[in-house]
């Protein structure tokens, strides 16, 4: 049976950036503003404050996991914040051990987390993200902290497969974390996932997406009617299903373009469409460029980065 979960995971291609193991003590603050980069952090030890986006502070402890699929900045204090006139923030201090010190360097930690940002490698990657939930937070879960624990080590060493064992690993962190977020998770296809009546539909819709699918039949895969299962899916997904159906066909098109394997008939085929040329109309008002020149371009990105 297809899993959409891991169908998107491997679409999306993370690659890490960034690991490092930090540590607090006292009272201490550190913020970080990146440019919509995937970020992780799981608490090895102690209690600490994250907020991400703007949001509220979450308050995070020992063994609990945090994934943001698209971070545009985020701050870390310790549980008694520093007075913002008071302390400004300062850059941590690197150990011996090679972990990094936010606060007083010479006191007892009382807080010890790791933190990671990746890179997606997809060009597809805003439309995947799209269909995850902005924040996926995972309480004591000890797989997670052993699978963020492998992905440091193997980001330190320089053991021969070094990339492609990152790649693996990230892929399977992402899909654990995501599969143990339930129907508590922002709109999105988790959320969608989570729910028994509408998963069926979604399965259906990756499993297919060559059928010219309705909303009725949709529905039908649901054992909802038609008006129930699009206020569902919308509500739980956050795009309407024929719309969400849309950009699953335009992430599988342009990833088979990339790859420059089969032509735009073949590809019009399977993503449900009858002709090439109805194809190249949707596409064009989907990505902005017709197939043809997207393959193009694609193939000479390919080749400049080689």
């Amino acid at each position: 049976m297809t899993d959409p979960l891991a169908e998107v995971v491997t679409l999306l291609q993370p690659t890490p950036t960034f690991s490092k193991v930090l540590s607090g003590a006292g009272r201490w603050r550190a913020s970080r503003t990146e440019i919509g980069q995937p970020f992780y952090c799981v608490v090895l030890d102690g209690s600490l404050r994250l907020s991400v986006n703007g949001c509220e502070p979450l308050v995070l402890q020992a063994d609990d996991f945090v994934l943001v699929p698209e971070v545009f900045g985020f701050s870390v204090t310790s549980m008694e914040p520093p007075d913002d006139d008071a302390l400004p923030q300062s850059a941590p201090t690197a150990l011996p051990d090679g972990t990094f010190r936010f606060g007083d360097p010479s006191a007892a930690p009382e807080a010890q987390w790791l933190a990671g940002l990746c890179a997606f490698g997809s060009p597809d990657a805003a439309l995947l993200v799209s269909l995850l939930p902005r924040l996926v937070l995972v309480r004591g879960d000890r797989r997670l902290a052993t699978l963020v624990k492998l992905v440091r080590d193997e980001s330190r060493a320089q053991r021969p497969a070094r990339e492609v064992v990152l790649a693996r690993l990230l892929e399977v962190l992402f899909i654990e974390a995501l599969r143990s977020t339930q129907t508590g998770a922002s709109p999105g296809l988790i959320r969608g996932l989570a729910d028994a009546r509408l998963a069926p539909a979604i399965r259906q819709m990756h499993e297919s997406p060559e059928k010219l699918w309705t909303v009725a039949e949709l529905a039908k895969a649901a054992a909802l009617s038609r008006s129930s299962f699009f206020d569902r899916f919308s509500r739980a997904v956050g795009v309407a299903p024929m719309e969400y159906l849309l950009s699953w066909r335009m992430a599988i098109a342009r990833n088979l373009l990339r790859r420059a394997e089969v032509g735009v008939a073949t590809i019009a085929t399977r993503v449900g469409y009858s002709s090439a040329s109805a194809f190249s109309v949707a596409f064009t008002r989907h990505v902005g460029m017709p197939p043809t020149q997207y393959a193009r371009e694609a193939s000479g990105a390919a080749l400049r980065e080689e």
